[in-house]
């Protein structure tokens, strides 16, 4: 973890104590070493760094290509472990990135719909997650932000400082059965099997 992570790590942890009341519930379920892929619903622009919190190793991140054109973000982000993606069809350099992370032992985290909800319900997987699941074998750890989407409406509205929390599931671990599935959208059934498992968390 370098210093600048270090940095956004211990600020989002006081800023989610401080103004969300932020929580992780089933903290232990969470794989802290080795390749693992953290798979979360995307209600807005907090779900990043809380995501991030949940961990006590540094993780990385996808984020829009378009954020690292601005100057001072553009050589912030990549300290922070971001890859960039380009939203616009399938980014395979991104997906390339992500892949070697994994396969090189870290974390990432990942949204399986691709995109922030507007309504702030779930939306259904999409196959990118399935091709890296494929591609490196990687656990699966669901989890399941409530509140974000109150706190900051992708729509617009501000921010409210409203509770915020993350419920961690059970790991998911793949195995050669599991890329066998029947049909031809292999990569699309194993993300909706992971946003099954997310839908599956509820508050307690």
């Amino acid at each position: 973890m370098n210093f600048y992570y270090w940095l956004g790590y211990h600020f989002s942890r006081l800023a989610g104590r401080l103004f969300f009341r932020f929580r992780v519930i089933h903290r232990e379920r969470m794989i802290q070493s080795g390749p693992a892929i953290l798979a979360m619903n995307h209600q807005s622009y907090l779900d990043p760094p809380l995501a991030g919190i949940t961990c006590d190793r540094a993780i990385y991140f996808l984020a829009r290509r378009t954020l690292l054109e601005a100057p001072l973000l553009g050589r912030l982000l990549p300290k922070l472990n971001v890859i960039p993606v380009d939203q616009e069809g399938i980014d395979r350099s991104a997906i390339k990135s992500l892949i070697r992370v994994l396969k090189g032992g870290n974390a990432a985290l990942v949204f399986p719909e691709g995109s922030r909800t507007l309504d702030g319900n779930l939306q259904p997987g999409e196959p990118g997650l399935g091709l890296v699941i494929a591609k490196t074998l990687a656990p699966v750890v669901p989890m399941r932000i409530f509140g974000a989407h109150e706190a900051l409406p992708p729509s617009g509205g501000g921010l409210h400082f409203v509770p915020i929390t993350i419920v961690v599931g059970e790991p998911i671990f793949f195995t050669a059965d599991d890329f066998s599935l029947p049909g031809k959208n292999l990569y699309g059934q194993l993300s909706q099997r992971v946003m099954d498992a997310i839908a599956a968390l509820l508050l307690d």
